[in-house]
């Protein structure tokens, strides 16, 4: 989930921590969502097709809106560099919330869907969050996701209807639950969606019973 032009923009002093209680934290206001890059060659039109015909054969007839669980089978949720590029992607074995996101986005679009990459902020505990800060620093990866209880998640949002979208959490290999926004451990407190103009109805989208304005933070609380 981290991009290095955006490592500037990663620290925020503790005065800034310290004002600000909203969940958004001031280091993730502008944060741009996860793309994994391509070297423009075969090397990652190879990967890619690859990713893309191993979804079609995993689906194996289910429905076109079914989450690709596959993927979390195969790539377990954990720390990684960025940028990624496909042909690196492919070959590991660990990849980070950005990477799900990215990964389910192509598939859902390979099968003629609509999706949009989503940015949450959720609530776990301190002492979680301080567990993934020491596999995070272990691996000489960038903790910026992580702040107090709160941390930035990716994740993907399938249109399954008239401005009605779900929402696919990748990292876990299910479905986000719009009625736990706010409240609990993991639960949503804000969330953004990315959508072009032509795509977003007068009313935004829909999730659960909640409205989504597109392309801004909403605070769920």
């Amino acid at each position: 989930m981290y991009l290095v032009e955006a490592e500037s923009g990663a620290a925020v002093s503790n005065e800034q921590k310290l004002e600000s209680r909203r969940p958004v934290s001031a280091r993730w206001e502008d944060f741009p969502y996860s793309r994994l890059s391509h070297h423009g060659g075969a090397c990652c039109d190879v990967a890619r097709e690859w990713v893309l015909a191993m979804d079609f054969a995993q689906l194996n007839g289910a429905d076109l809106s079914s989450g690709p669980r596959w993927l979390r089978a195969r790539y377990k949720w954990g720390p990684s560099a960025w940028p990624m590029h496909w042909c690196e992607l492919v070959g590991r074995k660990v990849i980070d919330c950005g990477a799900h996101a990215a990964l389910s986005r192509e598939a859902f679009a390979a099968r003629g869907l609509t999706a949009f990459p989503v940015q949450l902020v959720q609530r776990y505990s301190e002492g979680a969050v301080e567990e993934w800060r020491g596999s995070w620093n272990k691996e000489g990866v960038s903790c910026h996701w992580l702040d107090g209880e709160h941390i930035y998640h990716e994740a993907t949002a399938l249109l399954v209807g008239d401005g009605e979208v779900k929402i696919w959490d990748g990292s876990a290999g299910s479905w986000a639950n719009p009625r736990q926004s706010g409240r609990g451990y993991g639960s949503v407190l804000a969330l953004r969606l990315f959508a072009d103009p032509e795509s977003v109805t007068p009313a935004g989208f829909r999730w659960g019973d909640r409205q989504i304005a597109a392309n801004v933070w909403n605070e769920l609380v």
